[in-house]
């Protein structure tokens, strides 16, 4: 998560993104660049801090090249979290939504006059947390873009965002990095490179969330918490003490790993064992899991622990998996209904 009030006086985007970053800023170069932008990639890739280099390079009285300049006013400004013309919009503490009223914010701050310069900017990050209402809100704002003002959501899933957005943005999708472009980027921060590859594996090639686990305690964890779901899959742990070792996660956490669990135990599998019955069970609640994470997102609050314990008793009788194969062996013929 970026800290608005910290920032340093230059904001740069991540070095995997420079050919996104190459693209805006010929489009800003040529007065081409969409009011309504939509940037869309997975989670802990650095969207957010794409749209902030952007945000403040369109900000910045004296931009130096494609960057700002971190010494003019408005860049003092945007670094403090002070910047009149700056508004930079997530879910409050404690949710998981963006609010309507903070959308209704957004409406007024769009109609305002820039104090500080030719430009106002706002970022919605993630901008598919926010409900029905929100978005309608939005909608105004998009359809009528006031002179000088630029709209930049931030997706990690594109499809959570109603039609009537998507279709008034200038979407750009952002991959996952390469490997090799992450462990560059992570070796700065580890000095190793095995240990870049050991925490890049259990990100799952997310290099952000690679970086936060070596900054933090949380390594441990995880692996204890990934070799449960591994477990309860392929039966080798009960759902009792799979759930036990989830116990102090985040549901959207949790939900985001049975989904990474599942991709892997799919991209493990052959054509023929994908074909098969358990294999289509796989597919089947790998699309449950990830309707119920985009019903969290959107603010859905359902029971952690008894949903914990109803999705692996689910995968575990469904699957059957064993992760260190190649192979998916049904325990009971359950039909998964």
């Amino acid at each position: 998560m970026i800290d608005v009030q910290k920032l340093p006086a230059i904001s740069t985007p991540l070095p995997w993104h420079d050919g996104v970053w190459t693209q805006l800023n010929q489009q800003l170069v040529e007065d081409q660049l969409p009011h309504a932008l939509m940037l869309v990639g997975r989670q802990y890739t650095g969207k957010s801090q794409l749209a902030m280099a952007l945000a403040r390079l369109l900000l910045c009285a004296q931009p130096q090249g494609a960057l700002n300049c971190g010494k003019c006013h408005a860049c003092e400004l945007s670094a403090s979290g002070g910047h009149g013309d700056f508004l930079w919009v997530t879910p409050l503490e404690k949710s998981r939504v963006i609010k309507i009223d903070q959308v209704r914010d957004v409406v007024r701050f769009t109609s305002k006059t820039a104090g500080f310069g030719a430009r106002k900017v706002i970022v919605l990050a993630p901008a598919e947390t926010m409900n029905v209402n929100a978005f309608n809100a939005l909608l105004k704002s998009l359809e009528e873009p006031a002179s000088g003002t630029y709209l930049i959501l931030v997706c990690d899933h594109m499809y959570g965002v109603p039609a009537t957005i998507r279709s008034r943005c200038h979407i750009k999708h952002l991959p996952t990095p390469a490997t090799a472009a992450s462990l560059d980027w992570l070796d700065l921060t580890t000095g190793q490179r095995e240990r870049s590859q050991e925490l890049l594996s259990l990100a799952d090639g997310l290099p952000l969330l690679a970086r936060d686990l070596y900054c933090g305690d949380a390594v441990d964890e995880l692996v204890a918490r990934r070799l449960a779901l591994e477990g309860v899959i392929a039966g080798r742990i009960t759902v009792q003490k799979a759930r036990s070792l989830w116990g102090d996660a985040d549901l959207s956490v949790f939900l985001e790993h049975l989904t990474g669990e599942m991709q892997r135990l799919l991209g493990s599998l052959s054509l023929e064992r994908l074909r098969s019955k358990p294999g289509q069970q796989l597919f089947k609640l790998l699309d449950e899991v990830s309707q119920l994470r985009r019903a969290v997102n959107a603010g859905a609050n359902p029971s952690k622990d008894l949903l914990v314990e109803a999705l692996f008793a689910k995968a575990q009788r469904r699957l059957g998996a064993d992760l260190l194969g190649d192979s998916i062996h049904a325990q009971t013929g359950d039909t998964g209904t």
